[in-house]
């Protein structure tokens, strides 16, 4: 998949190269764009799940949307999101359906010259960057639980906790709580309006601390081989087990301080990562600035602020 995205890249072409039954890329210029997959909550549900967004503005953006008057335009003029906000949505569910995408290679597929996602070009990704993410991304789920037998089955956790007590991550506390021994991650994904592979991830880990059992009834079994076999990232994956659970078992609190950096790939609070012209091999900046609004400049300040501004706005939520 990614020689098809580099030779459409290279073309410098816009449209959208649909993946039969698996998603679709939209291209503007040779930037990737946009990016959808069954496997992970659309941006209107990420938007509206939070209830920053209400569900009929999205619906007149999305009915609304013109090739000239993009529908993330609209959303922006009318004061529902800010321009900084919603380019941190289009980052975070671009990384999200590209890490589901990133393995189609067995699909049909087929380009569609000119379509664009209603949106609008938002934030552009360099496809050799895409793709590096999404390695980064699988090496960390890897890492923390190097298996894959969780991922497609139902989320079914323990009856009794294999500690003293437990702390866990708000995103960690709804997987718990959504789980209804029918639900897969991806459905979890959907029903709590998150990320995916963050939802992924939060099964890995509770599957790393011994917090959750396969649907027949069974624990899952530990890994041996593979990076998490090492003694220090084992340490690493039962980091969430600490005191702090009531006499029953279940967690009395959650810890929501740690920072979650899945939507941002390595090195994203470095000096070189911009918007526009001043970021480096990887990813460039958005479409262009409305006369309205101060022009971008690329400096790594700018990113900075914006990557503790998405922390401080992910904690709250």
């Amino acid at each position: 998949m990614e020689n098809v995205l580099s030779g459409l890249a290279g073309d410098h072409v816009t449209g959208a190269l649909r993946l039969d039954g698996t998603g679709t890329f939209y291209l503007t210029d040779g930037c990737v764009t946009y990016a959808e997959s069954p496997a992970a909550p659309p941006l209107e549900d990420l938007l509206t799940s939070s209830g920053r967004v209400s569900a009929h503005a999205v619906r007149q953006a999305v009915r609304a949307a013109t090739d000239d008057r993009p529908g993330g335009l609209r959303l922006i003029r009318q004061g529902v999101l800010t321009r900084g906000e919603l380019e941190l949505c289009v980052l975070g569910a671009v990384l999200d359906a590209a890490y589901f995408l990133s393995d189609a290679t067995a699909c049909r597929s087929a380009f569609q010259l000119g379509e664009r996602h209603w949106l609008g070009a938002q934030w552009h990704f360099d496809v050799t960057g895409l793709f590096r993410e999404c390695k980064r991304r699988r090496a960390q789920l890897n890492q923390v639980w190097p298996s894959s037998e969780l991922d497609a089955l139902p989320v079914v956790p323990v009856r009794r906790v294999p500690a003293h007590g437990v702390v866990l991550t708000s995103l960690q506390w709804e997987v718990v709580v959504g789980a209804d021994a029918t639900a897969t991650p991806a459905d979890l994904a959907h029903r709590l309006g998150r990320p995916a592979y963050s939802v992924l991830l939060a099964v890995r880990q509770l599957a790393a601390a011994g917090l959750l059992r396969l649907p027949r009834g069974e624990l899952p079994a530990a890994p041996v081989t593979g990076p998490a076999a090492e003694p220090g990232a084992a340490l690493a994956a039962v980091a969430a087990v600490l005191p702090g659970a009531s006499a029953d078992g279940l967690p009395r609190r959650t810890a929501c301080t740690a920072r979650r950096r899945d939507a941002v790939p390595d090195g994203a609070d470095e000096p070189g990562w911009g918007n526009g012209a001043g970021w480096g091999e990887g990813w460039t900046g958005a479409a262009e600035t409305p006369p309205w609004l101060p022009p971008a400049t690329g400096d790594p300040t700018d990113v900075n602020l914006l990557v503790r501004l998405r922390n401080a706005l992910e904690a709250l939520t």
